[in-house]
């Protein structure tokens, strides 16, 4: 893809702008303090998170809270990070968020008092491989953004669907690797900062699609030009 072109397009300007912020952000949280690398990446990213983020996440987090709060009943979020979402979820569902990151877990923590949302039940660090919830806890389960973070993604769509009840629903929100196109030609230059950055810009849909045994009900862009994808699974 010519360099002139991706920088004369409205998406290439904005992924230019995302990369430049990015990249400052990568130079002042740089190093590891000897964590597990999606710890120590996203411990760096807390302070920021919601500054760099906040734009490009929601459209798809509004999208998967829309679909939650038609459903009601009990709702794990996997991956609540600083909790951005969790203003979103309607009266009608009772939240319980996960994270591995205790930075973003105060965050988020901060976030409920602050606006008082008395619907959310708990906050966890947890390991979304193995969450100490009993099998069938859950009517509903909210994953955003986390697949492509996390070092095996089917243990975590394992974890997931052992949790939610039969009949219930899993919301994958994420970016996939895209095969042509400006948009593939931006995340292959993402992906050279993919360690520091905490997610994999090249990930496979397919990986989803191979892990589970679930019922796909529903598959939709959101975000930036489309950037992620919403996929609905009934359990």
């Amino acid at each position: 893809m010519d360099g002139d072109f991706l920088t004369q397009t409205s998406l290439g300007r904005w992924v230019d702008r995302r990369r430049r912020a990015l990249r400052r952000a990568v130079a002042v949280l740089t190093g590891t303090d000897g964590s597990s690398a999606v710890e120590s990446a996203y411990a760096r990213w807390a302070p920021i998170y919601d500054w760099v983020f906040t734009i490009p996440l929601v459209p798809g987090q509004k999208a998967a809270a829309a679909v939650a709060n038609d459903l009601g009943g009990r709702l794990v979020e996997v991956g609540v990070g600083t909790g951005l979402s969790l203003p979103l979820y309607g009266r009608n569902l009772r939240v319980t968020g996960i994270d591995l990151s205790e930075p973003m877990l105060r965050r988020a923590r901060e976030r409920v008092r602050r606006e008082t949302l008395g619907n959310v039940d708990g906050l966890h660090a947890m390991d979304a491989t193995d969450m100490s919830f009993e099998a069938a806890s859950f009517d509903v389960a909210t994953v955003m953004y986390v697949v492509s973070v996390v070092p095996d993604p089917a243990a975590v769509m394992a974890e997931v669907e052992r949790v939610v009840k039969p009949g219930g629903t899993v919301i994958i929100v994420n970016h996939f690797a895209s095969a042509s196109g400006i948009l593939a030609a931006a995340e292959r230059l993402l992906a050279r900062f993919s360690e520091k950055l905490g997610w994999d810009p090249l990930f496979p849909r397919e990986t989803i699609l191979e892990a589970t045994s679930m019922e796909l009900v529903s598959e939709s862009r959101h975000g930036p030009f489309g950037l992620f994808s919403m996929m609905v699974f009934r359990r």
